[in-house]
């Protein structure tokens, strides 16, 4: 029996209706942009394994950071105590992250870190003795799965079995191109109510709605908008941060800073599961006093994980070396010059690049769902084909590890092309 066969006994995998999915390849090798399975067949990993290894698989400067922490103190909880590689982090952070950020609080994976913020903006107005328990969201967002990011999410297939036990969010459009003005009006209604703690955005790329792009511009008036009436920004950055839009964070390109950001993925290169959420020290003052039960009760037992933190220091430093960031730009213009080459293409509907994201509409003569037959079609078609892409229904994204390689890349568009013909 091989890997593939064993996996199906005992193993239930994410998102996946298992009665009707096909065996899964069972990867057993990875070194820079490249997969391989048991049977030996290569796969490029054309979407960084869920945008967390813009490094490459088996990195050795990560590895080599990982064994000597591993060496020296694998873990100690973070509750009543600390460790170096926790402040060096917290200390590393602070020279990258926008000049407002000023707390660090660990956990372990982007949904809670979503979740962290999330309470900490109801928590906030609740020690002050204010009553605000509302949240508001953009339209077909995604923010992870823990019950307070399902809230906060508007891809409603994932969150039907559970709406009526979730926290009050109310969607408001997002702000693409000639939505804009009406996506700031519909916010700018809503939080003169005074009801809503937070607004939680995912800064200028929607992942999981399929990778849709808006400008910083009209989000730099959106955080003014909280601003001017007391409600806290959350930039939810776990798939755009370290990089992937271009810049270190998302929110590098805007004038107005959140009040909180939510990071992970990325973060420690795909390595160890680690999340931050970052905060003003207004926030965190909000919760500073006398009175015990004002602290922020939310905790972890792999907390600051000594072992995640030296993988995260590494690869931040990665991140920005000059060859890091070439790569970076090398991966930005190619992602040009083939938009370039195919946004004509008859089955072609929108394409749309941001630093190292791409990604391409197919025209539908239908509504297409997100996990519909020419998904599905696409994808079996580009794991056929050696090339690891997810396709959100009818979009198709490249969002690949820097240092993927130029014929990797070309590899990876000319697979696109080739798929455009089966549809």
């Amino acid at each position: 029996m091989n890997l593939s066969e064993r996996d199906k006994k005992h193993n239930w995998h994410p998102y996946t209706q298992h009665k009707t999915a096909q065996d899964f390849p069972a990867i057993v090798k990875g070194k820079d942009a490249l997969l391989w399975d048991e049977n030996g067949k290569e796969y490029i990993d054309a979407i960084a394994s869920w945008w967390v290894n813009p490094y490459g698989h088996s990195n050795t400067i990560i590895a080599d950071a990982i064994y000597k922490q591993l060496t020296t103190l694998e873990h100690v909880l973070f509750g009543g105590f600390t460790h170096d590689k926790a402040v060096e982090l917290s200390e590393k952070l602070m020279e990258i992250l926008p000049s407002n950020q000023q707390k660090i609080f660990y956990s372990d994976n982007g949904s809670t870190a979503v979740e962290i913020a999330i309470k900490s903006a109801l928590q906030y107005n609740y020690n002050k003795g204010i009553k605000k328990t509302k949240v508001i969201a953009f339209e077909d967002a995604f923010h992870g799965d823990t019950f307070g990011a399902m809230a906060a999410s508007g891809i409603s297939f994932f969150t039907e079995a559970f709406k009526g036990s979730l926290l009050e969010v109310v969607r408001i459009p997002v702000p693409t191109f000639g939505n804009e003005e009406k996506a700031l009006q519909v916010l700018e209604n809503l939080v003169k109510t005074n009801d809503f703690a937070a607004f939680i955005f995912e800064p200028l790329v929607l992942g999981a709605a399929g990778m849709v792009m808006y400008q910083p511009e009209v989000l730099d008036k959106m955080i003014a908008i909280c601003n001017q009436n007391n409600v806290f920004t959350i930039a939810d950055e776990v798939m755009t941060g370290f990089g992937k839009t271009g810049k270190t964070f998302a929110t590098d390109y805007l004038e107005n800073k959140p009040d909180m950001m939510c990071l992970s993925k990325a973060l420690t290169g795909g390595t160890i599961p680690m999340a931050i959420t970052t905060f003003t020290q207004e926030i965190f003052d909000g919760f500073y006093d006398d009175d015990t039960n004002k602290a922020l009760f939310h905790g972890h037992t792999f907390t600051a994980n000594p072992t995640g933190c030296a993988a995260a220091l590494a690869s931040i430093d990665l991140l920005h070396t000059n060859e890091m960031q070439d790569n970076i730009q090398r991966v930005h213009q190619s992602h040009l010059t083939f938009e370039t080459k195919i946004k004509n293409h008859p089955k072609v509907k929108t394409t749309r690049v941001l630093g190292v994201i791409f990604a391409l509409e197919v025209k539908t003569d239908t509504a297409e769902s997100y996990y519909g037959t020419m998904r599905t079609k696409l994808y079996n078609f580009f794991i056929e084909n050696g090339v690891i892409l997810r396709p959100v229904g009818n979009i198709i994204y490249i969002l690949p590890p820097y240092i993927i390689t130029e014929n990797q890349l070309q590899k990876v568009y000319q697979t696109i092309e080739n798929a455009l013909e089966i549809v």
